[in-house]
């Protein structure tokens, strides 16, 4: 049986195996299996070097990112800009790493604009410094913004948005969480990009000011209520959904695990229903 799966650890609660198996089901794939596989880095080797012909791809999340790019044979220059790996195809006998949650941030926020009627946003802040970070910068380069503000606690250490930002030629203004002045000037971006975990932000959320017209993505979709989401509807911002970088950065996955093109409206009504289904499961409260 041919199968491709979801690697990192923790795993139990991916929503990847929802969103490929619904895309899969529309295009007429059968025969396939999609599964969770649970490893860190200190696995990792092992697994992969234990892949065989039935191996189709890999979607690949924390953290395993940057601990799985020596294992593999090839990389996309977009992948080694970013200094993290997502999806892991074969290919002609060897082993192709791609980054292909660029992708996805920079559809969910060229999708939200169209819908508000806005034209793209032009200055921008990344919130967080690790590796979505550094695909949130590449992302920005796609988009055409060329120069942005990255507010983290520290910038140092493996999977740096520094030096993702030397390698993809994209300048960065560095800005530290705790000047909370300088903070809140660069949050008057016309564009917000929060790569922080659930709750982080939610001080800064309490104290920054919205405009009109500006706009929010958020990592976070669940829960998909955060506190910087809810402060930007309150204010007549428009709001990239999360959900939408899980959407098109899996759509683009299936396309290099299966050469063919899913359509998105499929794996968003897959992934919404799924999440409906686990608010039920908690009793109304945030999916997991």
């Amino acid at each position: 049986m041919m199968w491709a799966g979801v690697i990192g650890s923790p795993i139990e609660h991916s929503l990847s195996p929802v969103i490929h198996r619904a895309a899969w089901e529309d295009l007429g794939i059968e025969g396939w299996e999609y599964r969770r596989i649970e490893h860190d880095e200190a696995s990792l080797p092992e697994f992969i070097s234990g892949l065989d012909e039935s191996f189709r791809g890999l979607s690949v999340t924390m953290p395993c990112k940057q601990a799985i790019i020596p294992l593999l044979d090839a990389i996309d220059p977009l992948a080694t800009g970013v200094g993290a790996v997502n999806t892991v195809v074969p290919s002609s006998g060897v082993l192709a790493g791609f980054n292909t949650d660029v992708t996805g941030i920079a559809s969910a926020i060229r999708r939200a604009c169209s819908q508000a009627d806005r034209t793209l946003p032009t200055k921008a802040v990344v919130l967080g410094a690790r590796a979505t970070a550094s695909s949130a910068l590449a992302a920005l380069g796609e988009l055409g913004i060329v120069t942005s503000t990255v507010a983290a606690r520290r910038f140092g250490g493996p999977g740096s948005v520094v030096a993702a930002s030397s390698r993809l030629g994209v300048s960065i203004e560095q800005v530290l969480w705790s000047d909370r002045g300088a903070v809140l000037r660069a949050v008057g971006a016309d564009l917000v990009i929060s790569t922080l975990p659930a709750g982080v932000a939610d001080p800064l959320a309490e104290e920054m000011t919205v405009r009109e017209g500006q706009v929010l993505l958020d990592v976070v979709y669940s829960p998909r209520e955060t506190a910087l989401r809810s402060a930007f509807e309150r204010n007549g911002g428009i709001v990239a959904e999360g959900t939408d970088m899980l959407i098109y950065q899996a759509a683009a996955q299936v396309q290099l695990m299966t050469g063919r093109s899913p359509k998105t409206d499929v794996m968003r009504g897959a992934l919404e229903a799924e999440l409906a289904r686990r608010a039920r499961v908690n009793g109304g409260g945030a999916a997991s």
